[in-house]
């Protein structure tokens, strides 16, 4: 079981923390010897393979790291320049890490907006008075869940189809954001979420439902 992402969108659509705990299993990494034997190319500020599938490595996959250093858009961690580096047979051989592109945080910021809108749009289309809007959305690969505060805050999770406890997860980490997110003197409302204490009890509670599926009493 596996608990990918957590987002929480303030009551205007904006996205106010995100969080990844999940890496994907569709990843390969590989050491490659001059001439690189796959075609990159630079698409939307990303390293991306056009040409050539080995190994687990398939057109449309995007370079993520290399030698153990991530890779941020067509920049290594280090400042590198992708294509550059890859076109100097002096950094042969090389180790390259391939998988599916990564959202950036503007693709982010703009996900969590259309959510918002989806959500109300959700809330309209109910033939009921006070509909809840959407809780859940399922895919074959995952299942995103959504919890609405009386004050607006969106608390969504993306998991396993096959994971359990979500309901309780959702209501955990707004008990987590009241305590270590509200009641932080130097937080303001609606704002982004920088505190330490809420990203450590965050991770923890992430922890704990992936091995146990549910919260108990005093979790």
């Amino acid at each position: 079981m596996a608990i990918f992402s957590v987002y929480v969108v303030n009551k205007a659509g904006g996205l106010i923390y995100q969080l990844d705990s999940y890496a994907p299993r569709a990843e390969a990494e590989k050491t490659f010897s001059y001439p690189l034997d796959l075609l990159l190319k630079l698409h939307d500020e990303r390293v991306l393979v056009a040409f050539g599938q080995r190994d687990g490595i398939r057109v449309g996959h995007a370079v993520l790291a290399i030698n153990g250093i991530d890779v941020n858009g067509k920049f290594t961690g280090d400042g590198k320049e992708v294509l550059e580096y890859l076109g100097n047979p002096a950094n042969y051989p090389v180790s390259i890490r391939f998988g599916r592109p990564r959202l950036t945080s503007n693709e982010k910021l703009m996900l969590a907006s259309m959510f918002h809108s989806l959500f109300a749009i959700g809330s309209q289309l109910s033939p009921e008075q006070g509909s809840s809007g959407i809780e859940m959305l399922e895919t074959d690969t995952f299942k995103l869940h959504c919890f609405q505060t009386l004050t607006g805050i969106k608390f969504v999770v993306l998991a396993d189809p096959r994971q359990a406890g979500i309901d309780s997860l959702l209501r955990k980490i707004y008990e987590i954001y009241s305590d270590f997110a509200l009641k932080n003197p130097f937080y303001s409302l609606e704002m982004p979420i920088r505190c330490e204490l809420f990203d450590q009890n965050l991770k923890l509670a992430l922890e704990v439902a992936e091995k146990a599926g549910t919260f108990g009493p005093g979790s």
